[in-house]
């Protein structure tokens, strides 16, 4: 028998030899064995295998008694017995087929997702004598069932995989969850279960909320319509031809049920944030009192998975925490760019989640102690900190009252806007959000079009940041799209957009809204620009109202810490930072008078 037909012989057996029968609650019907070392699959037999591993897959129900089942793949240390118990990292998500992540990879051989192998190597798993188990989602992979956004269905997923992890005869019961973008989001989803077998969960650039990812307060993202297709494409990837019986059967499961893939674009274009399907999807409330230990990381400044409703969830998490926080794009602590520079900037990735699985997972005490939060600056400076945001003054800034005209920016617009960059899931991610030239123009000439108005505050007196997440209200004479931004502004007119958000004006009326979660330094002498206006970038596709709009009573609530008392720690400016300046800073021509204070308390 050769290679490929041994791991789909094996598979197939061991499978049927470890199915859990769970009841519609989630809770273990029965003890289940495990396949016999003899049926597993090690390097030596399949290079699709890591090192030091032995691959066996599995089948078992999801909780909530809908009938789907799950498939997984499971790496053991090839060096132990097969029962001999092991803290398990479990990671769940739709990109565990085996013919590739997103789209067929060429393997020419049956064999597990290369998504973590990363971890499994860069880790040293096997040899620290870990048990990496990958989960498909339903309706991915060797699962079946609809596809759904991280709803009540993917939910019930995430449990019957921890359970599922934690009941087997090489499971030492305890659980930590790993991931980045989707299967980030279903660590997060773990956490929100409350499960005791849950003991750590490492999610890097996740969502935060589902909704943020294709809406902006009722305006439509670009990739509204793209992403949800993306999706439906990884769902009907076929299997591999030397694959089981069973795998096969469940890949197909969409194309016999095309119900699947028109719901999940329809259940997605909903712009309702407050309806039924996405309250179920809003992860960051449902961390209200949540205890697992979390070790995150977000790029403030990526174009992907944004940080918004990032503070909410943190602090609606209740448990110990740990994070990476800085000025990067979507990428993996231990991610290097060409040049072989971290693209976080921050060294020791693996050893520091190691010391994080190895405290939670076996008791073990690290013999380093690591900063709860490393967080990088927009000067490229990194810092130590209990928790954050860390809050030194809090305040609501007045701004003045304007108009401006709701036309997308007129013309001058057209020559960049984008209404539809075309089909991208997480890991495929859009191009990096530019200025456009036109808004750079825009911005520099006072904006002559009157599609937007300026607001300034006076001079900072000393070196402050502007933390955590400002919040913009403001009351509108009417209908319309209306953009907040802010600029960092330097004496010279120099001015870079750090920070966005969009909203849906229904009737006129007062709105509140969120910008996305910052952490911005500004520097001694520079003003910050607040712009409101129309939406006139390659961000949302929205649908200018023609209106005149009038804003009164409008406040930017601010929460600003002093770094005069940052405790530094290891960290290289990130890549990103540079690439994210040169593309979202202009020169401004016509700077107004301060009539807000950018200021800390006393005791600030």
């Amino acid at each position: 028998m050769n290679r490929g037909r041994k791991a789909s012989a094996a598979a197939a057996a061991g499978a049927l030899a470890i199915v859990t029968i769970l009841t519609a609650g989630g809770s273990p019907a029965a003890a289940q064995t495990a396949a016999t070392t003899d049926e597993s699959i090690t390097h030596d037999e399949n290079p699709r295998v890591p090192e030091g591993a032995a691959w066996t897959e599995a089948y078992f129900p999801s909780s909530d008694g809908s009938g789907v089942e799950l498939h997984a793949d499971v790496l053991r240390p090839a060096h132990l017995p097969a029962h001999a118990k092991t803290p398990v990292i479990l990671s769940v998500g739709p990109y565990f087929a085996h013919a590739g992540q997103t789209g067929p990879e060429g393997w020419d051989r049956v064999g597990p997702s290369a998504r973590f192998q990363d971890l499994v190597d860069g880790a040293d798993l096997m040899a620290r004598g870990y048990t990496f188990v990958m989960v498909d989602l339903r309706g991915f992979g060797g699962s079946t069932g609809c596809l759904d956004w991280a709803g009540p269905g993917e939910q019930a997923d995430v449990r019957a995989a921890i359970q599922w992890s934690a009941s087997q005869p090489w499971s030492n019961g305890k659980i930590g969850m790993y991931g980045k973008s989707y299967d980030a989001v279903t660590g997060l989803v773990g956490n929100n279960l409350k499960m005791n077998a849950l003991k750590a969960v490492v999610a890097q650039e996740p969502l935060w909320d589902m909704y943020n990812y294709l809406f902006s307060n009722k305006v439509p993202r670009p990739n509204v319509t793209g992403t949800p297709a993306a999706y439906n494409s990884i769902a009907v990837m076929p299997a591999m031809a030397d694959d089981s019986d069973r795998y096969k059967a469940n890949a197909l499961y969409e194309a016999s049920h095309p119900e699947c893939l028109s719901d999940n674009i329809t259940n997605n274009n909903n712009p309702d944030a407050d309806s039924a399907y996405w309250r179920a999807r809003n992860l960051a409330k449902d961390a209200a009192g949540t205890r697992t230990p979390l070790f995150v990381t977000q790029g403030f400044i990526e174009s992907n998975t944004k940080p918004e409703d990032m503070d909410e969830y943190l602090a609606n998490h209740r448990g110990p925490e740990r994070g990476w926080l800085g000025q990067w794009d979507h990428v993996r602590g231990n991610d290097t760019d060409g040049d072989g520079r971290l693209q976080m900037g921050r060294a020791g990735w693996f050893d520091e989640v190691m010391r994080f699985y190895d405290q939670y997972l076996r008791g073990t005490r690290p013999s380093v102690t690591d900063p709860a939060y490393a967080i990088e600056d927009s000067l490229g400076h990194w810092r130590a900190q209990k928790t954050w945001p860390v809050i030194g003054t809090s305040y609501d800034a007045r701004l003045s009252t304007g108009r401006y005209v709701d036309n997308g920016g007129a013309a001058a617009a057209a020559e960049s806007r984008v209404v539809d960059q075309g089909r991208w899931d997480m890991e495929r991610a859009p191009r990096m959000e530019v200025l456009s030239r036109a808004e750079k123009n825009a911005a520099a000439q006072g904006d002559a079009s009157a599609s937007s108005y300026w607001t300034w505050s006076t001079p900072a007196s000393q070196s402050l940041r502007i933390t955590g997440t400002p919040r913009i209200s403001l009351k509108a004479s009417t209908s319309g799209n209306v953009m907040v931004r802010l600029w960092d502004v330097a004496p010279d007119g120099t001015a870079t957009m750090f920070d966005e958000n969009v909203a849906l004006i229904e009737r006129g009326g007062r709105i509140s809204f969120d910008l996305k979660s910052t952490d911005w330094t500004v520097k001694r002498g520079h003003q910050l620009g607040v712009q409101v206006g129309t939406i006139d970038s390659n961000r949302w596709r929205d649908v200018p109202s023609g209106h005149t709009i009038k804003v009164s009573d409008a406040r930017l609530a601010l929460d600003v810490q002093n770094p005069r008392y940052d405790v530094p720690t290891q960290g290289d400016r990130s890549p990103f930072l540079d690439t994210y300046l040169t593309a979202n800073t202009t020169t401004l021509s016509d700077i107004g008078r301060g009539t807000f204070p950018l200021r800390l308390s006393r005791n600030g």
